[in-house]
């Protein structure tokens, strides 16, 4: 579980929390968790997400389980460096689809002082690394990683498969158009030749 970092007055920076996983992991949801908890101490938070993203609504950040957060929707990262000015924390939703700047952004704000807590899916739907995201795990002082449920098998998921025959690696989407799979169950479906049944793969969990 994470536990908020205590600020020292004596320090003048800030640090970058980066929340990663697949889809259906409850990325959205621990950023809003963490959002609510600074408001709630009263501290100056803003939250932005990529212009990209609508299918929930344009001015909140929602999670698949339907919580929300107001937020402000932006086109490009260098809008967030304009934008987020007399902030204690920046809270940025679907990292991923925010251009190689993003990386700058949040180690400038992190240098001003603030907490910048960011989520967004590690890898997409091929299995790579997904944009910006590894930069930002590289430079971040904290990573959580969180983890779906497998529907072919139950253990745990951290691939976001696609169901559709779309190949833009940018594809928004919901359960009708991605399914969280394990390692087990995602080479079963991108390797179709495999014989063996996912639901029968013996995996190993840490």
């Amino acid at each position: 579980m994470f536990l908020e970092n205590t600020v020292n007055h004596t320090e003048q920076f800030g640090w970058i929390e980066v929340i990663c996983g697949s889809m259906f992991s409850g990325k959205t949801e621990e950023l809003i968790r963490r959002l609510k908890r600074a408001q709630f101490a009263k501290q100056k938070v803003e939250i932005f997400k990529p212009s990209v993203d609508v299918r929930y609504d344009e001015e909140k950040v929602i999670s698949h389980d339907s919580n929300e957060i107001r937020s402000t929707s932006v086109p490009s990262s260098a809008n967030i460096r304009l934008l987020a000015s007399d902030v204690d924390v920046v809270g940025i939703d679907e990292a991923q689809f925010f251009d190689d700047e993003i990386v700058s952004v949040c180690n400038d704000l992190a240098n001003r002082g603030v907490r910048v807590i960011i989520a967004g899916l590690d890898m997409d739907f091929k299995g790579n690394p997904f944009g910006p995201m590894p930069a930002l795990m590289a430079t971040a002082e904290y990573v959580t990683k969180v983890h779906a449920v497998c529907t072919h098998t139950g253990n745990l998921a951290h691939f976001s498969h696609r169901k559709s025959s779309n190949e833009n690696i940018v594809m928004l989407g919901e359960t009708q158009e991605y399914e969280p799979l394990s390692r087990a169950a995602y080479y079963q479906a991108t390797h179709p030749d495999t014989k063996q049944n996912p639901s029968n793969l013996e995996e190993v969990n840490d």
